[in-house]
């Protein structure tokens, strides 16, 4: 049961694709203040607090402070309250359960236990909002009802589920056809090569810098003859530059957000100065989204957008300021507190709150302050890609992801985890994340593997590897001036190729398991203790997850780890992985268990009464095969494979 309470004028937000009737009975465990911006509920000394997508710290958040608010800060330690999504959805499991959605596009408060260990007090900005309230027998029913509630989620192509690769530093054609040649040449399978903003001419969307891809088109071509896709980002702000059509286009058609005197808002990303396009202005939306053709026509069929919390490096306004304010710090004896100060007033030219605070949208001719709605942005650009894309390619199942998100946009996209780093403890973040997120609606979801900033090693490419071989985005990418960390660069290219090979013969397991995920409303990653609710053990492991309906995965995480304990509610087969070819196979108990892993192995344990059908070893989606499997595990009943986003076959159990 759904039960949907309004309150005041809510903005239109189209999170939400039911039409629900006011609920008159609000429930008793929750407590709504006398302003309704503030809800507060006691939490029982077990209960379990799900959800909130994309952030910081564990599957259960209790304990800590969350902000929903779009945030482009790429250093995800757990002092953090925001990353880059904003995912309003939560569920409480205690003496009683339920869900909680809160459809509102601006900061939402969530204090779960951090002041009290024993209450949850969520805070909306103000009364203008609707809450829904998801009442159910079961946690995976709850999470039923809300996706129903939202939408189904995006479907990604079948190739989005191969291994990708990526570089903030990929600078021209030459750069792309050795990464290629590196990959084919060590027979490391590879589906797609992303373009970074060092594709454009001067960082400008919808261009491609000749000079370094003299032929664009004829090297999309070759790239696809050798089942490699080209993936370019597109980013959110439009330089400012006479000449260039898409910034005169959207000068001359008021599509860009203007300030508070109706000019057009001028802020700095990648470019230099820019316009950013007011998404929730319809017209302008499709507009943008319109945009995509010139790529789109010259072979491409995947995208990242990125930059679109929207990250702001100064607003023209502000830094001006800036420079101004730090004319007063010439010349003075910077005492403690003054040179804090002085640090400060430098520190804070970026993301300024005071700067979201500043430039408007026209949503159906009224302004609105962007502030008011701003975790909206990232979801309407994504979502004027995918409209456009029914528009101008009805017939292609395109890519697209998203960096900045809130709920909405999961049926447009899947979006990755933003710029992690290099850093042992984001292996488990992931773990983390990946249940939250699908609770959210987010399925096509994953890490960038072996970090995006900071130094990688060889041995923690090969222990993310080994989680992120289970998530629908599977890809590598590093920032400019890191270690660079394709898999061929690396010593032991063997066990790469072997973890790859290993992936590959996943693939039809995990796609079909991705689609159940969209199609019924359920978890592709699913907690201990929602997948074993009778078992009071399984209840607060959080570095276990239960991969679609067949497998458990125990990743390791820890660095120089050789092994790890791990807890079995049930009697399981643990595989274990050298390569898909060599395999050990060993019944083992229910219970717990310490279990050696060497670091060019991975485990997967198939539970009982299931079976894992893996596939042969491929160098690319193109050549998956589901004419035969190799099959673990044991089962009566035959295991039912989606092959596409609607066929299925039956798989036969050993």
């Amino acid at each position: 049961m759904i039960k949907k309470f309004t309150f005041g004028t809510p903005f239109p937000t189209e999170s939400v694709v039911m039409q629900l009737p006011e609920a008159s009975a609000f429930p008793e465990y929750l407590t709504l203040s006398k302003d309704q911006t503030t809800l507060s509920a006691a939490l029982d000394s077990d209960a379990i607090v799900y959800g909130l997508g994309e952030n910081v710290r564990g599957i259960n958040k209790r304990g800590w402070k969350y902000i929903s608010n779009c945030s482009d800060d790429p250093s995800h330690s757990e002092n953090k309250n925001s990353l880059y999504g904003a995912h309003n959805f939560l569920m409480v499991d205690g003496d009683i359960s339920y869900g909680l959605f809160i459809d509102f596009p601006a900061k939402v408060t969530y204090d779960i236990g951090f002041t009290d260990l024993d209450k949850m007090t969520i805070s909306v900005e103000e009364a203008n909002y609707a809450l829904y309230i998801i009442e159910a027998d079961t946690l995976p029913s709850i999470i039923r009802e809300f996706r129903s509630l939202i939408g189904q989620s995006y479907i990604a192509p079948k190739w989005a589920f191969g291994y990708q690769q990526s570089r903030w530093g990929y600078n021209c054609e030459e750069d792309i056809r050795k990464v290629v040649k590196g990959h084919r040449d060590n027979r490391l399978p590879l589906d797609a090569v992303y373009l970074d903003i060092d594709y454009m001419e001067r960082f400008k969307d919808f261009t491609v810098d000749e000079e370094k891809f003299p032929d664009f088109p004829d090297f999309v071509s070759d790239m696809k003859k050798e089942n490699i896709h080209l993936v370019p980002i597109i980013d959110a702000g439009v330089k400012i530059e006479d000449g260039y059509d898409v910034y005169e286009e959207g000068r001359d058609h008021d599509y860009f957000c203007k300030d508070e005197n109706d000019e057009d808002f001028v802020v700095g990303v990648w470019p230099g100065r820019v316009h950013l396009p007011d998404f929730l202005n319809d017209e302008a939306r499709q507009w943008f989204g319109d945009k995509y053709k010139f790529l789109i026509d010259q072979g491409i069929d995947g995208f990242w957008n990125d930059m679109n919390e929207p990250a702001l490096f100064y607003s023209e306004k502000h830094l001006q300021e800036v420079f101004d304010k730090l004319k007063e710090f010439q010349d003075v004896n910077l005492d403690l507190y003054q040179f804090f100060a002085f640090k400060d007033v430098v520190t804070g030219i970026d993301n300024n709150p005071v700067d979201y605070e500043s430039f408007y949208h026209n949503v159906n001719g009224k302004k609105i302050r962007h502030d008011k709605v701003h975790n909206l942005y990232g979801y309407y650009m994504t979502r004027s890609a995918a409209e456009a894309f029914k528009r101008i390619a009805p017939d292609k199942n395109i890519l697209m992801f998203s960096r900045s998100s809130c709920i909405g946009m999961h049926r447009y996209s899947g979006i990755w985890t933003g710029d992690n780093s290099s850093w042992w403890s984001h292996i488990e973040l992931i773990m983390k994340m990946l249940p939250s997120l699908n609770m959210c609606g987010f399925i096509y979801t994953g890490a960038d593997t072996g970090g995006f900033g900071d130094q990688t090693t060889e041995d923690l490419m090969m222990r993310f590897i080994q989680i992120s071989m289970f998530t629908p985005l599977m890809r590598n990418h590093s920032a400019l001036g890191t270690r660079e960390q394709e898999l061929y660069q690396f010593k032991d290219i063997d066990s790469f190729r072997n973890m790859l090979g290993l992936r590959y013969a996943l693939i039809p397991y995990l796609y079909s398991e991705y689609i159940k995920a969209v199609r019924e409303n359920t978890l592709m990653f699913t907690p201990m203790g929602i997948a074993y609710p009778e078992d009071p053990a399984a209840r607060h492991i959080e570095d276990q997850l239960v991969v679609g309906e067949s497998i458990m995965i125990a990743p390791v995480y820890k660095q120089n780890a050789v092994g790890r304990y791990v807890y079995l509610p049930e009697d399981m087969t643990l595989l274990r992985f050298r390569s898909a070819d060599d395999v050990d196979v060993i019944p083992v108990e229910q219970g717990h268990q310490y279990v050696n892993v060497a670091l060019n192995e991975v485990l997967v344990f198939v539970r009982k009464d299931h079976i894992l059908p893996l596939g042969p070893v491929v160098q690319s989606t193109a050549d998956l095969d589901y004419s035969h499997f190799t099959i673990y595990g044991q089962s009566t009943s035959p295991y039912t494979m989606y092959t596409n986003e609607t066929n299925t076959i039956s798989v036969t159990p050993a």
